[in-house]
């Protein structure tokens, strides 16, 4: 008898990766909860622009004079920038702020530099072309003060030097923050070197802790919004996108309270109860959530809930950048077992290497397997299986348990399981 195959297309770069599993072996597809799209994204913002939470309207805040900051995310989000970017600017336009006053600014964090042609295609030719866009400097930031948690805010002076800071993005769940949005554009988005490793040397001690994906208040998340009100962000607007990148939901306003009715709507979508199985394939949904492992990793961490204790993880990511982090790549380097990892990330913060601490955590729990286009040995420096297919993954755990049930996660870096 023939046995029953199910194939299932999995995102890959840009492309595709076909899985082919038989169907006595498939647990289930885990997929956020989308409903069908029922308004525009236009509209969404629109309204959200009109009705702001805890908060004046921006056509109310700005004035014929005002300076205006316009943060938005850099080429590693899928926030659809140009998309937000036209309902923002005539909501300005409402209170007369005039183009010459406003610059666009590219939250880069300790990311790399964009080039001229992607700084374009994410806010639109035409935007490019009548409104200032400059890239964030982190050699170019001013002392403002200091957070509770003794994170110096440092913040870009192009964005410090505006009479009104409005930050865009997109709300999604953070290995560290819990969620993306919010106050993340001011820190780290558009923070010092000093001030973003400063943010990030907390994970440290909360890295052996409950995950915290998905949780609103996370003291990373305080930490931020700390330095966000010391550095003045006055708005926020913030989307809510689908695993086809289209925007379903919209929230404006306050950077605390907009910021977590938003987290509602993440939750509501993405958060899914799972039982968990012998093993896990998990696509980061394509780019630019694999651009890199710097970014698949968070992939990696979302699927840890779906798998049982000693069981099988294969990433599927293209990975067309390498690794993503100098630092990351030395760790890998470096550190020889998965144990040199995280007991070096827990002795010594050095950002990057929590990466490798984090993958050397789950590498201790689970099997590894990494569908990609690094080389074979940068994979096995990760800790990491370097496998050709998802079918070739897939033999090697059904060689160790024929029965073994697989849970498939097409979207790997929007969705989180949570366990039964």
């Amino acid at each position: 008898m023939t046995e029953n195959i199910k194939t299932i297309p999995l995102a890959f770069g840009s492309g595709i990766s076909e899985l082919s599993i038989p169907e006595k072996n498939m647990s289930s597809i885990i997929l956020p909860s989308e409903s069908e799209i029922k308004e525009e994204g236009a509209s969404l913002i629109k309204k959200a622009l009109e009705n702001p939470i805890k908060s004046k309207r921006l056509s109310e805040i700005v004035n014929p004079d005002s300076r205006v900051a316009i943060i938005v995310s850099d080429v590693t989000r899928p926030t659809p920038t140009a998309k937000i970017l036209p309902p923002l600017l005539e909501e300005l336009y409402l209170g007369g702020a005039k183009n010459e006053n406003i610059t666009i600014v590219f939250a880069l964090g300790l990311h790399r530099l964009q080039t001229e042609e992607e700084c374009r295609c994410l806010v639109g030719e035409e935007i490019f072309e009548k409104i200032r866009c400059i890239q964030h400097d982190r050699k170019r930031c001013r002392l403002l003060g200091e957070t509770s948690f003794g994170t110096p805010v440092e913040v870009f002076e192009e964005v410090v030097d505006c009479d009104v800071i409005i930050s865009t993005g997109t709300l999604e769940f953070h290995y560290y923050a819990g969620y993306g949005g919010g106050g993340k554009s001011i820190l780290p988005g558009v923070s010092s070197e000093k001030s973003i490793l400063s943010f990030h040397s907390f994970y440290s001690k909360l890295f052996e802790g409950d995950p915290l994906s998905g949780r609103a208040g996370s003291p990373a998340r305080q930490n931020i919004e700390e330095a966000a009100r010391i550095a003045g962000l006055n708005f926020i607007l913030n989307v809510i996108i689908n695993s086809k990148k289209e925007i379903v939901a919209a929230v404006a306003g306050d950077f605390i309270e907009a910021h977590r009715k938003g987290t509602e709507y993440v939750d509501a979508m993405y958060k899914v109860p799972v039982e968990p199985a012998d093993a896990v394939v998990v696509s980061c949904g394509g780019f630019p959530k694999d651009i890199n492992l710097y970014q698949a990793t968070k992939s990696l961490e979302h699927a840890i809930p779906a798998v049982k204790e000693g069981g099988s993880i294969i990433l599927v990511a293209e990975c067309a950048e390498g690794i993503g982090n100098k630092v990351y790549e030395c760790w890998n380097r470096e550190c020889r077992v998965p144990e040199d990892a995280v007991e070096r990330f827990k002795n010594c913060f050095e950002f990057g290497g929590h990466k490798a601490a984090i993958v050397g955590r789950a590498a201790k729990e689970f099997k590894l397997y990494l569908v990609s286009k690094l080389p074979e040995a940068e994979s096995e420096k990760a800790f990491f299986t370097p496998v050709e297919s998802i079918e070739e993954a897939l033999e090697k755990v059904f060689s160790e348990n024929p029965e073994a049930k697989v849970h498939v996660m097409p979207d790997g870096g929007w969705t989180l399981p949570v366990k039964r």
